[in-house]
C-alpha cells in the first residue's frame, strides 16, 4: 500500500511538472492595441506619356523634340533632374526604322516619364506648360511620405502600449494584475493607397482650362491614413 502511495504522489508531481512545461502561463488575456495618423504626403508620383504626333503645316513631330521641350518645361520649373527618370519607350528603339517608312500607317513612338513631386503647385504648374499635342497621359501613380518608415514604427509602438493598457484594465476588472507578455504579433506591412481630392493635375486640359481659379487653388491631396493594430497576449498573475 506504501508502494502504491509512493508511486501515485511521484505520478502526480511528475504530471505537474509536466504541464507546467507544457503550459507555464495558464491564465492569459489576449487584447488587440490599435493607433493611427494622418500625414500629408511629400513624395506624389506622377507618370507623364509623351507621344509624337502631327502637327498641321508642319509635319511629324518628333520624339526627339517633344523630349527636349518637356525636359525644359520641367527645368523651368525648378525640377531637378534627380527626380525625372524614363519609365517605358513604347515602339522605339535606337534605331528608329520606321522614320524612313513614308507610308500612312508609319509607327509613332512614345516615351514615358515618371516625376517625383514633393507637392501638388509643382504638379500645377507642370501642366500648364505640357504641349497638349504631345501629352497623352499624366496620371498620378502613387503617394507616399518620405519618412513613411519612421511613422510605421511609432504607430507600432504606440499599438503595442495600447494593447498593454487594455490588458491592464480589463485584468483589474476581474481581480487580476496584468503579468509578462506571452506573444506579441506584429501587424504585416503594406503600401498605403491614399485617395485624392479633385487636382488640375488629373483632369483634362480642357477641364483644367475651364476650372475657376478659386477651385484650383483649393484642391489637393488628401492626407495618407496610417492605422496598425497589434494582438498581444499577457500572463494573468
Amino acid at each position: 500500500m506504501k508502494q502504491i502511495a509512493i508511486i501515485l504522489f511521484l505520478a502526480f508531481n511528475i504530471g505537474s511538472a509536466m504541464a507546467q512545461q507544457i503550459n507555464p502561463y495558464p491564465k492569459t488575456i489576449n487584447v488587440t492595441g490599435s493607433a493611427e495618423t494622418e500625414i500629408i504626403p511629400d513624395e506624389i508620383y506622377v507618370i507623364v506619356t509623351l507621344k509624337e504626333y502631327d502637327k498641321k503645316g508642319v509635319g511629324k513631330m518628333d520624339l526627339e523634340k517633344i523630349k527636349s521641350d518637356f525636359l525644359g518645361y520641367c527645368k523651368s520649373i525648378g525640377l531637378p533632374d534627380s527626380i525625372v527618370s524614363i519609365a517605358s519607350y513604347q515602339g522605339y528603339n535606337n534605331y528608329p526604322w520606321w522614320k524612313k517608312r513614308k507610308s500612312k500607317d508609319e509607327l509613332y513612338a512614345s516615351i514615358s516619364y515618371e516625376i517625383k513631386f514633393n507637392n501638388s503647385k509643382k504638379m500645377d504648374e507642370l501642366v500648364a506648360r505640357l504641349d497638349e499635342d504631345a501629352t497623352q497621359n499624366f496620371v498620378i501613380a502613387r503617394a507616399s511620405h518620405s519618412k513613411i518608415a519612421d511613422y510605421r514604427k511609432q504607430l507600432k509602438i504606440q499599438a503595442v502600449k495600447a494593447a498593454k493598457e487594455k490588458g491592464s484594465y480589463l485584468a483589474e476588472a476581474i481581480g487580476e494584475k496584468l503579468g509578462e507578455a506571452v506573444t506579441i504579433t506584429e501587424p504585416g506591412e503594406f503600401n498605403p493607397v491614399p485617395y485624392y481630392a479633385l487636382s488640375q493635375s488629373n483632369v483634362s486640359f480642357a477641364a483644367r482650362d475651364a476650372m475657376p481659379e478659386s477651385a484650383e487653388n483649393s484642391v489637393d491631396f488628401k492626407n495618407i491614413k496610417l492605422r496598425y493594430e497589434v494582438q498581444a497576449v499577457f500572463a494573468l498573475k
